[in-house]
This record gives structure tokens, C-alpha cells and sequence, in this order.
């Protein structure tokens, strides 16, 4: 019989679940769309349902606990969601945590431990024992695709802060960023102008095209020469980069991962965040490494699985 881990990533529109063995290999996965709207009862069970089908389809397995990698802020103590977006109906307050753990001992699988952490944090900690981090005592893991989130390691372990919102980097303010409103309600924060919807709101601001309707089409724009879709890409990522030179003044890392789905652009997205980074850097940080994410997608299953282990092993909840 192996020993796993069912690592979650709950996501605003997709769930993924995988179980993971001692090893740190998947060994399985299977994802489901989340019913965000429906409120957390609907969550959980799309949860416990994804980890009873990985575990049917398994060969005997024992699970050792779960780990969970969550949209939202998360008293990881408790386990349990301080805030969320609207788009998790009655997701904060939520005790994640206890009542995943209650329908994993109603399916059979037993009292086990879940460890509960933000999304962005167990991406973090993915790419920090496995992926572009690796060998790093103190990272930073910069997330960006419908919005913009980080997670702080030090000293190998992820940094909470004092009311659990530490690497909530999309809400810095930002140059030029005073014409586009946050999703938080505030104007001129990094989400609001360096997010894959920021670049787009960005645009349509610039005078753009209102047919355009996201960001991937702003790069076809661009890349077919539209002036007005060059310069809304290419400041969406130069605001990315300006702040992540002020989190490496703020916080000297080892070095700083960036991930995300708006990284797929590719050089066009990358090579003018990378260009504001370097122009805003001390001379002490200029050979500062600036890392592709090497995990993709993967990363907050495997974040979550680490902390999971780390529950099993006694270690403290990274």
C-alpha cells in the first residue's frame, strides 16, 4: 500500500486535485470546474469528490493528509478563509480545514490533518522546493495572470504576516496606475494595471478598440501593429516590473520567480517587465536573478503537497 497526500488547488473557475507520494511525485490527477457561485458547501464537495475519484482509481492507498491551496487570505492555523473575492459566495468565514476533514472520515479515508493555505502561497512553495526556487533560502514567487498575488519565503518557509495578507503585492500602489480601479475598490494598485484584466481595462482606457475583449488579443493587436495594443502591453508589464524592484529593495531574496498565465505571452510580455526591473534596481541588487516559473499550472499541487508532508513529518505548517 502507498502513502499519499491529496493536494487541492481551488481555483475561481477550476478545481484540480492530484495525490502525491512520499516521493513527491504525482501520481495522479483530476480536475473539475469550481462552484464558486454556489456557495462553500459546493466547494467542499467538489473537493471530496475529486480526491474520492483519484482514490478509486488508485491502487490501495493510504492518505496521510490533505493539502489545500486556496483563492482568498487563510488564517493557516485555523484553516479556516478570512476574506475573498465575490466571485467565492460566502467563502470567508469558511472552516475549510475542519470541514474538508470531516468528509474525508464520512468517505472512509480517516482523520487526517489538511493543511489550508492561500493559492499563491502554495504556488510559492512549489516553486521553492521544486521548481525555478530550489536551493533558495529566501524567495519571492510573483503570480500573475487574471490578477497579481506573491508568496515570501524565508528561510524556506512561507511568510503570513500578522493578519495573514503578507505578499499581497497586487495591491501596492503603482505609477501609472491612477486611471484603473482595483478589484479591491482602490485606485492605482499593481492588480489594477499589471494583471491580464488590468492590461485590457489599460487599453480600453488608451482609446482602444472595445471589440478587443482580453488580453491575448491585445498581443495579436500588437503584434499585427496596432500602436495603442504595443503601448497597453507594454506598461501593463513595465508596472509589474517597477514593483518588483521595490519588493527586492524591501526584501534583498535570493531571487524572484515569476508565474502566471499572463508569462505565456512570452518575450513581448517579458522583456519590458524585465527592462522596468532592471532600470529600477539599487547597484547592489543589479545581478539579482529574475526567474521563470518552471511549474506552471502544477505548482500549487505541489505546494500544497509539500505542506501536507510537512504535516505528516511534524514539521511546522510551511
Amino acid at each position: 500500500m502507498v502513502d499519499v497526500v491529496v493536494a487541492v488547488d481551488v481555483g475561481g473557475t477550476k478545481t484540480a486535485a492530484a495525490l502525491v507520494d512520499a516521493e513527491h511525485t504525482i501520481l495522479d490527477t483530476a480536475t473539475a470546474p469550481t462552484p464558486a457561485a454556489d456557495g462553500p458547501g459546493a466547494v467542499i464537495a467538489t473537493i471530496v469528490d475529486l480526491a474520492s475519484t483519484l482514490l478509486s482509481r488508485t491502487e490501495p492507498a493510504r492518505v496521510r493528509a490533505a493539502g489545500i491551496g486556496t483563492a482568498g487570505v487563510v488564517d493557516v492555523p485555523r484553516g479556516a478563509i478570512i476574506s475573498a473575492t465575490d466571485t467565492f459566495a460566502g467563502w470567508p468565514g469558511t472552516p475549510v480545514a475542519a470541514r474538508v476533514a470531516d468528509e474525508l472520515v464520512r468517505i472512509g479515508v480517516g482523520a487526517v490533518p489538511v493543511h489550508v493555505q492561500n493559492d499563491v502561497d502554495a504556488c510559492a512553495l512549489g516553486e521553492a522546493r521544486y521548481g525555478a526556487a530550489r536551493g533558495a533560502s529566501d524567495a519571492v514567487v510573483v503570480a500573475v495572470g487574471t490578477g497579481v498575488g506573491a508568496g515570501v519565503i524565508v528561510g524556506g518557509r512561507v511568510i503570513r504576516g500578522a493578519r495573514h495578507v503578507a505578499g499581497e503585492i497586487g495591491h501596492l500602489p503603482i505609477a501609472g496606475a491612477d486611471h484603473l480601479r482595483c478589484p479591491c475598490g482602490r485606485p492605482g494598485h499593481l492588480e489594477a494595471l499589471g494583471s491580464g484584466i488590468g492590461m485590457h481595462r489599460h487599453y480600453l482606457a488608451l482609446g482602444g478598440d472595445p471589440a478587443v475583449a482580453d488580453a491575448r488579443r491585445i498581443v495579436a493587436r500588437a503584434d499585427s501593429g496596432d500602436a495603442i495594443a504595443r503601448r497597453a502591453l507594454e506598461e501593463s508589464a513595465a508596472a509589474v516590473g517597477r514593483a518588483l524592484a521595490g519588493v527586492a529593495t524591501l526584501l534583498d531574496p535570493e531571487c524572484i520567480v515569476v508565474t502566471g498565465g499572463v508569462t505565456g505571452i512570452g518575450e513581448e510580455w517579458w522583456l519590458p517587465m524585465e527592462r522596468a526591473f532592471r532600470d529600477e534596481l539599487i547597484d547592489v541588487l543589479t545581478d539579482l536573478p529574475l526567474r521563470r516559473g518552471e511549474l506552471g499550472g502544477a505548482a500549487q499541487l505541489y505546494g500544497a503537497a509539500a505542506a501536507a508532508w510537512d504535516r505528516v513529518d511534524g514539521k511546522s505548517a510551511s
